[in-house]
């Protein structure tokens, strides 16, 4: 079944937000007053609106969670192939809201932003390989 054009839509809307997240880390990743708490938010949001854009495409109800081995889950589950650097991102899931907070440990920003530049690299192949998108 083919996704809708909603669905097409909602995908590369969810697409351009990880883009964006990626330019500002790219940006903001050796900028030393700025936080691990903030590239790592980023680098979460844009790995995570990824995995949603696979989602959409498959219309699976997208579950309220940031929970990126969770959503690597339901992608698997919808017969999804995911490169393995993307089913690895999980140790992202604290930067989400945990780490915004209290930070335990420090952010490896350039395994973040590798991380966030492979999901959106591979969330643009889905939807431009998809029948119907871009």
């Amino acid at each position: 079944m083919s996704p809708s054009p909603e669905q097409i839509e909602y995908a590369e809307l969810l697409l351009d937000g990880a883009k964006g997240r990626v330019h500002v880390c790219r940006v903001l990743k050796d900028q030393t007053e700025i936080g691990d708490s903030i590239i790592g938010f980023h680098t979460h949001a844009a790995v995570e609106k990824a995995l949603r854009v696979a989602l959409v495409l498959t219309d699976v109800e997208l579950p309220l969670t940031h929970d990126l081995d969770f959503l690597v889950q339901l992608v698997r589950e919808a017969g999804i192939d995911l490169p393995t650097s993307l089913a690895d991102t999980g140790w992202l899931t604290p930067w989400a809201a945990e780490f915004r907070y209290d930070e335990p440990t420090t952010l490896d920003r350039a395994a973040a932003l590798t991380a966030a530049e492979k999901a959106t690299g591979w969330a643009a192949s889905l939807l431009t390989d998809w029948p119907g998108g871009g």
